[in-house]
């Protein structure tokens, strides 16, 4: 239940707090930091909770994107209805691709492999059919109204986004505390001994990475209605993919509260290092880099790893006093 407080004071702190903010610079760094958690939320239930490592995430979020794209300008859909048949057809595509993947007993680095090759194949489709706008893309046209899920500040996204970061972490923590998640967290950790007890290995992870392929085509969804633009770089490519993982890694695959973690470290740790050293041009990046490098050899948990260590440090000490 303790989780169950968390999450709604963080709902109470994120519905309150953005209003008072006046500043247009922190309120992109809460919009980007929730829509990153987002994406390391989706990624954690597969790769965290189910453990099947994914480097094509982009996949589902390019066809949730594409769908909000298309439904809106070749099917004049409403765009919230658009977003709702967004998550349902990246699902979907999860459904699928896990179905060809896990049927055939694809785990480790080759289903980390098959799913990387099913993005690239999606943007090279994508960069060749007229439907998507080719390589020039989709450009949303601009009618800023709250019907239109196009809203005149980024506070509205700040909103929508935090609403569907609620939801995926409600959504986590019934897995943690149901027999799905149980079997998830099984399969992960011992996929033999899982199906030995009577666990359907295969269907437990089609059903992780459906929830997980739903969370990304939302994140795809409001990231077209944010840029109001999407091509098949942006859909289907790498960045996305790493950008979900390093996020979930960083935070602590398999917890809770790890993707959000990790998405405002990297968030603050990226516009820090821009902010002090861009004038040298790669520096920034490179101390981002080694940065990352060091959290991931000295905090192999994740940063939420770090909190369950001390505490543990903190109740030995206690009894041993």
């Amino acid at each position: 239940m303790n989780s169950l407080y968390g999450i709604g004071v963080f709902a109470m702190a994120g519905l309150v707090l953005p209003a008072f903010v006046d500043s247009g610079v922190w309120l992109n760094f809460i919009m980007m930091t929730l829509y990153a958690a987002l994406l390391g939320q989706a990624w954690n239930i597969l790769g965290g909770l189910a453990g099947q490592f994914s480097f094509g995430h982009a996949l589902f979020f390019g066809f949730g994107a594409y769908t909000q794209a298309i439904l809106q300008m070749q099917g004049a859909w409403n765009p919230w209805a658009a977003l709702l048949a967004s998550i349902a057809v990246a699902a979907a595509v999860g459904a699928m691709v896990g179905a060809i993947s896990f049927r055939y007993g694809l785990k480790g680095s080759y289903f980390a492999l098959v799913t990387l090759a099913f993005a690239e194949v999606c943007r090279i489709v994508a960069v060749s059919v007229q439907f998507t706008g080719g390589g020039v893309g989709l450009m949303l046209p601009l009618n800023p109204s709250v019907a239109n899920l196009q809203f005149p500040s980024k506070l509205g996204f700040i909103y929508v986004l935090l609403a569907l970061v609620l939801f995926a972490l409600l959504l986590t923590w019934w897995l943690k505390h149901s027999r799905l998640g149980a079997y998830m967290q099984a399969v992960r950790d011992n996929e033999e001994a899982a199906k030995a007890v009577g666990v359907r290995p295969t269907s437990v992870k089609i059903w992780g990475i459906t929830l997980s392929g739903g969370l990304m085509g939302a994140a795809g969804a409001v990231y077209l209605q944010i840029f109001q633009y999407i091509d098949p770089g942006i859909a289907f490519g790498p960045h996305v993919s790493v950008e979900a993982l390093v996020t979930a890694i960083v935070g602590g695959m398999g917890s809770l509260w790890g993707p959000l973690l990790g998405a405002l470290v990297l968030h603050l740790l990226s516009d820090m290092t821009r902010n002090l050293f861009g004038a040298l041009p790669g520096l920034n990046m490179v101390i981002y880099g080694a940065v990352l490098v060091l959290i991931v050899m000295f905090a192999p948990r994740g940063i939420a790893g770090i909190g369950v260590s001390v505490r543990r440090l903190w109740r030995g000490s206690g009894k041993h006093d």
